[in-house]
This record gives structure tokens, C-alpha cells and sequence, in this order.
């Protein structure tokens, strides 16, 4: 599948086309990155992001915890829009901080021509990535850089649960495209936060999403997604483990305080999923 997806993406050195030939990624000046076995490509380029991405560990339990289905309501939501057409253009999918997948691969499902790109920093992620669905190639790439992907290439641009380039996503968007954003609110697994000291939702987040995405983009739609689940301790175990609450928690700890919960515990899921449109298509309409 990177062949087909290979037409996205810009050398992250000179900016030119990218073609697939054999198991290289190759520009027209001549630079060169190398498909590892596993599928994914590395297009990290010069000194070391400062930012540490997902360990084998927490990729491992948020493949765990999202294959289980506790996550479905939003991966549909964030699905049902990018069902949405934009012209006569065949969806062209990016994801930025992808993770296993797993919301991509979803929304690529919506379209029989869909094709869908998976960034993420951790090579382990990317791994995952690549094999989430037959029509997903994955990349490693720093998204607080310039992403490898070619002006105006992709149709919609996914951040779920991740990090937000607005400026980025803007040059790499159609100018009709659709940028589509979920985050937790304050509510999102409450019943483990104190229990367990896991990291708050930042109630100023939602306010700082608006203004870090008021210059470039407009939203256009915002669907809550507020749930019950049930999770035994092994789930519990796995939420925790898959997001930054893993940074912060050593493996002990996280045990000893998931064995004094009941043996299943009500979590409420609460999320946000907004889609913006670039300001220049609200204004040409």
C-alpha cells in the first residue's frame, strides 16, 4: 500500500515528490529512505525530536483496550463525517499521531477508493500502523514538524487524542478538506483519576483548541460522544497504560491501585469530535 500512498508524500529533506521503488523511497534529487520489513517508512530527518513517543508497552495496551471495542462510539462519529464526500476527490486520509491505527483504519472503510497515512514519532506505533488495514501505509514523523506530505494532497486530516499542527495541517489540506479533532472532556475516565493518579483533562484544553485553530480553520460541526463502559481490571490496566498516565506511573503503583478498585468499575467515556474546514473555503462558498 505505500506505492499508492507514496503519491502524498514530500521528501522531508528537499520538499519533492516521493516514488517507491523496490523497498526505497526515492526523490528526484536523490535522497533516500529505506521501507523497514515490518512495512512503515522513517521520514525523520536531522536532530531528535524532543518529544518521547508511545513505547512498545503502551501501543501494545491501546491495541488491547481499542480492539475490545470501548472506543467504538468515537471511531464511528470521527467515521461517519469523513463519510462525508468532498466533490468528486477520493478520500485521501491522514492521521497525525496514529497509534495503532485504529481510528484510521476506520474511517479509510468508509470509502472503497479511500486510501489513509498513519504518522506517528514511535516506530513501535508505526508498526501497528501499517498493518491496521489493507489501504493504510504508515510513517514515522515528528508532527510538531514539517509533515512529509505534498500541499493541498489529502482530503481529511485526523488528530484524535494527539498532538495538533493547525499551521501544518492547513498547507497539507485541500483547500474543501475537512480537519477532524477529538478530546477529552474533564469527564473522560473521572473514576480513575483519583484512584489511580492518572493525568487530568485540562479543563482550559477545549479553549485552547479554539484559539491555537481560529486563524486557519473554521468549525463546521461538533458532536459530543458521552458513554458508560464497564471495565475489569485487566481494561482498567490497559487505558492506563496506553496514554501519558504511563509516563508518569510506575508499573507497581498502577497495579496496586487498579487491585484496590471493585472488580468491575462504571467509567464514563467523554469526548468532543469537531470538524473544521480551512477559512479560505469558508470564504470562497
Amino acid at each position: 500500500m505505500l506505492a499508492e500512498v507514496a503519491e502524498l508524500l514530500a521528501c522531508p529533506v528537499c520538499r519533492s515528490d516521493l516514488e517507491l521503488e523496490q523497498s526505497v523511497l526515492l526523490c528526484s534529487r536523490g535522497h533516500s529512505f529505506d521501507v523497514a520489513r515490518q512495512g512503515y517508512v522513517s521520514l525523520v530527518t536531522g536532530a531528535a525530536t524532543k518529544f518521547t513517543g508511545d513505547t512498545a508497552d503502551m501501543v501494545a495496551a491501546r491495541a488491547e483496550f481499542l480492539d475490545a471495542g470501548h472506543f467504538d462510539d468515537i471511531a464511528r462519529t470521527v467515521a461517519d463525517i469523513v463519510g462525508e464526500p468532498i466533490g468528486d476527490r477520493a478520500p485521501r486520509i491522514v492521521e497525525i499521531g496514529a497509534g495503532t491505527g485504529y481510528y484510521l483504519a476506520r474511517a479509510v472503510d468508509r470509502s472503497d477508493d479511500a486510501l489513509g497515512l498513519g504518522i506517528d514519532i514511535s516506530k513501535a506505533a508505526a508498526r501497528r500502523a501499517a498493518r491496521a488495514h489493507p489501504r493504510v501505509a504508515a510513517v514515522v514523523a515528528d508532527a510538531w514538524q514539517a509533515l512529509p506530505i505534498l500541499d493541498g494532497a489529502v482530503t481529511h486530516a485526523l488528530s484524535i487524542f494527539s498532538p495538533r499542527n493547525p499551521d501544518e495541517v492547513s498547507r497539507v489540506l485541500c483547500s474543501d478538506g475537512l480537519y477532524i479533532v477529538a478530546t477529552p472532556t474533564s469527564r473522560h475516565l473521572c473514576e480513575l483519576v483519583a484512584p489511580i493518579g492518572m493525568v487530568r483533562v485540562d479543563e482550559e484544553k477545549t479553549r485552547r483548541l479554539g484559539e491555537s485553530m481560529s486563524a486557519g480553520f473554521e468549525r463546521i460541526d461538533r458532536v459530543p460522544v458521552e458513554y458508560a463502559v464497564e471495565l475489569d481490571h485487566a481494561a482498567v490496566g490497559a487505558v492506563v497504560g496506553m496514554g501519558p498516565s504511563a509516563h508518569h506511573l510506575s508499573p507497581q503503583v498502577r497495579a496496586e491501585a487498579i487491585a484496590a478498585l471493585p472488580a468491575v468499575v462504571s467509567v464514563t467515556v467523554s469526548v468532543v469530535v469537531s470538524a473544521y474546514r480551512p477559512r479560505l473555503a469558508i470564504t470562497s462558498a
